[in-house]
């Protein structure tokens, strides 16, 4: 028997690992008149538990891949995980020296490495349990991790064949450095803070120039003016002298500078600042660097040379009093780049590094979705595509960590006296092959080769940039399966730095696209309109949703994680202001439906979780209304299949558009307003009639309430599997040898099962709005809890007909 009320622990407990026995979320092989879809995860990177925004995606996905399984195509949703090497190697460091107060270079690379490995195992477990509660179909026996076997000698193969072609080259130039971690790092690690600034004024001769980087003016090698700004004129082809050595600076002429801005003189420092190494590039400048990789000065005189970049400032500064070259402070508010791992300011630096050469691929890349190829949805994401796609730098791909892809080049030495230029990189597969390319090159025999691995490994991007096909076992021919894919579904935050990367990377080493169309979701935020963040105590884990949690298990979590004390304490009283009784039980499929009910297109969301609770109610009224069928039989009529067909047709138009909302809307009214609050309260007098005229109405009114339940039911299995499954077994079905044993591989409803009868839903239309005028009544003479007789008078013998019917 149905139990008396619904409980999302008892409906959720068993079966998601019944289908997973079954095999309901593998691919059919063969021809399938259908058609195939395959979509991969976006790899969860293995640096701790997945949180809200991640339940959102997995949402999106799942209900998109049940939708596609239900309509009987070949279904294929890939799981993985991303070794995520900056961020990884960043929290477990953290750990290290939490716990046993230990550097990485305490342990050594090899050893730490295995750390990082033992904490991958951990939480690359946890994980995937995550995503199993959240009910995600994935087909579990693909798993695939970013570092295996299969998809490091593919990222090996990439960058190889990217290199002989010359597209992947070595380059000094500036990168984003971070002198916490040691490393270069990619953009999207940069973050920009406003900061309380001042911009100081200093004499050069005749020229005063203003800046808020006052340390590194040692490393000035020119001014630069507007060539229109009539106040320099004077100066054109003069140099100055730097205070503090005798290096002469040439005044140059350049059009990057805003001569309405400051003094409209600009020191350049060309190998500290991008716009600067730019003027450097096109005035043929020196390059001198002043900072060394852990943030102390280089090449500078005394007294400055060894100080830290920060005291340097202070000690500049008073040197240019000293000198009585100091003019003025003012305050200058602006934006200083911040590494989000480390929290330390990002220095530009000139850095010898691996770029791959973007330009072709991002032509490439801009024509794909100009003619079509390539749709991304919602298209007002198209501008920023083409912003970087028409404007795109070359991809600095290496990184100076331990955890990761190590860069398969070699440094050669030739041990030969007579070879004068004996130092150059070659790239390999395997030393073996690295070695004899080096010999040919050199024109010796192997064994006077000396190589040297590089020490750094490849950005995670890259990696992340061919997993679409290398998780299908590129260069292989076992690639032409599944690939290439039909959809790929993330966040918009990540549209050029991973969605950009695999469309390029794809087109570069398949020659084909890695999908058809891109659907961006929005990003998730509190209710309060934060962005999720550890230290805001905001950052909620799904499963506490899902079961539940109280404030002081909310706590508990804080004090495990690896925040300092006074972020945790912040955190604190974060979670006691949002979440002062815990988090209630809601079930999996409450967070799932009201995940896909906020994503409006475009438009970042702020969750309440309270309005997840309000889903867990809506379960309760489904359960209450199969229920009603179960034990006391049901009833229904001509409006209703009329209303459920109209769901039909939204729902699959949802489907097709990647509109959410509507899909969630349509589902919801009508269950709840339609089914529930109208059609089962207005069949209970028809049930209750012993008469045999009425037993026959009652029976029609049966078999229409079926088809409502189960119709509905499909309509809502994509985006809540585990209560469908549940009610959908415990319906007192009509059995048949080919029916399908699970309502996750049953077809999608389609408007054709269910008539349409427009004249009835004119009728009814007419009838509630009645019973909705009766009801204010009975509300505003305060007669609600009494049963009072109604009495109606009608202007028409056409209403009078109408209404009498309904009797």
């Amino acid at each position: 028997p149905l139990p008396d009320s619904y409980s999302p622990q008892y409906v959720e407990a068993a079966w998601y690992s019944w289908w997973e026995k079954q095999g309901f979320f593998k691919p059919e092989y063969g021809p399938n008149p259908r058609g195939v879809f395959m979509m991969c995860i976006p790899p969860p990177n293995v640096t701790g538990s997945l949180h809200l925004g991640h339940a959102l995606t997995n949402a999106i996905q799942d209900c998109l891949t049940r939708w596609h399984r239900m309509r009987g195509e070949t279904t294929l949703w890939n799981p993985g995980c991303d070794h995520a090497g900056i961020a990884t190697q960043v929290v477990v460091e953290k750990k290290l020296m939490r716990e046993r107060k230990m550097t990485r270079h305490d342990l050594g690379r090899e050893n730490f490495i295995q750390e990082v490995w033992k904490w991958k195992n951990e939480k690359g477990d946890r994980i995937y349990h995550q995503l199993k509660k959240l009910g995600s179909s994935l087909d579990w026996d693909r798993a695939c991790f970013t570092m295996d076997d299969k998809l490091s000698y593919a990222v090996q193969e990439a960058f190889v064949r990217m290199h002989e072609e010359g597209v992947i080259y070595r380059s000094k130039r500036l990168v984003n450095w971070s002198c916490t971690l040691n490393s270069a790092i990619s953009d999207i690690e940069v973050c920009s803070y406003l900061h309380a600034n001042f911009d100081i004024s200093v004499m050069k001769q005749e020229v005063v120039v203003a800046t808020t980087r006052i340390e590194t003016m040692l490393g000035d090698t020119a001014v630069a003016v507007h060539p229109d700004d009539s106040r320099y004129q004077h100066l054109k082809g003069k140099t100055v002298v730097h205070p503090f050595c005798d290096r002469k600076m040439p005044i140059v002429l350049d059009d990057f500078v805003d001569m309405n801005f400051g003094t409209g003189a600009v020191k350049i420092t060309p190998a500290h600042d991008q716009n600067d190494y730019e003027v450097g590039e096109r005035h043929k400048l020196p390059f001198i660097n002043i900072l060394d990789e852990n943030g102390l000065l280089i090449n500078v005189p005394p007294p400055f040379l060894g100080m830290k970049r920060f005291e340097a400032r202070k000690a500049v500064l008073q040197a240019l009093k000293d000198l009585g070259q100091f003019k003025e402070v003012k305050d200058n508010p602006m934006v200083v780049p911040v590494c989000s791992r480390s929290k330390d300011i990002v220095e530009p630096l000139l850095k010898p590094q691996w770029y791959v050469d973007c330009r072709e691929m991002g032509k490439q890349a801009a024509d794909v979705v100009r003619n079509g190829e390539l749709k991304i949805i919602p298209d007002h994401h198209l501008k920023t595509w083409f912003n970087w796609m028409d404007n795109i730098r070359d991809w600095c791909i290496s990184r100076q960590l331990w955890w990761g892809h190590r860069i398969p080049a070699y440094f050669v030495t030739v041990n030969d006296p007579s070879d004068v230029d004996g130092h150059y990189w070659v790239s390999g597969r395997s030393e073996e092959e690295a070695r004899e390319k080096a010999a040919k090159r050199f024109n010796v025999t192997a064994d006077k080769i000396s190589l040297r691995q590089d020490e750094d490994v490849l950005d995670t991007w890259f990696s992340s940039g061919i997993f679409p096909f290398s998780i299908f076992g590129w260069p292989t021919e076992d690639l032409r399966v599944f690939y290439p894919g039909t959809l790929l579904e993330t966040g918009h935050d990540i549209l050029f730095f991973w969605v950009a990367r695999m469309v390029m990377m794809g087109l570069k080493l398949t020659g084909k696209l890695p999908f058809k169309e891109v659907y961006l979701h929005a990003v998730v935020r509190d209710a309060h309109g934060r962005k999720m963040s550890k230290s805001l105590g905001n950052v909620i884990d799904p499963l506490d949703v899902i079961t539940g949690i109280s404030l002081e298990g909310l706590h508990a979590q804080l004090i495990e994680s690896n925040l300092d004390p006074l972020e945790i304490e912040k955190a604190k009283q974060g979670q006691k202001s949002d979440y002062p009784s815990g988090i209630p039980e809601c079930g999996t499929d409450a967070l799932r439906f009201a995940l896909c009910a906020y994503t409006s297109q475009g438009r970042d969301i702020n969750l309440d979780v309270n309005r997840i609770l309000g889903y867990r109610h809506f379960c309760n009224k489904l359960w209450n209304a199969v229920k009603f069928l179960c034990g006391s039989e049901s009833v229904s009529d001509r409006w209703i299949l009329s209303r459920l067909s109209a769901a039909v047709a939204l729902c699959d138009g949802g489907f097709q558009a990647y509109d959410f909302p509507t899909i969630t809307t349509a589902i919801y009214s009508f269950w709840l307003y339609e089914l529930c609050d109208v059609y089962l309260e207005s069949v209970k007098p028809v049930l209750s009639r012993t008469d045999s005229e009425g037993q026959k109405q009652a029976d029609i009114c049966r078999q229409t309430l079926y088809t409502c339940l189960e119709v509905g039911l499909r309509l809502l299995s994509p985006l809540m599997p585990f209560v469908t499954e549940e009610l959908f077994q415990r319906l007192p079905r009509r059995h048949s040898q080919d029916s399908p044993s699970s309502i996750c591989v049953t077809p999608y409803p389609e408007t054709s099962e269910v008539s349409r009868g427009q004249r009835s839903s004119v009728r009814m239309e007419f009838v509630m709005s009645v019973v909705k005028t009766i009801r204010s009544l009975r509300a505003d003479y305060n007669l609600t809890k009494t049963r009072a007789d109604c009495e109606t008078s009608h202007s028409t013998l056409h209403t009078h007909f109408r209404l009498t019917r309904f009797n």
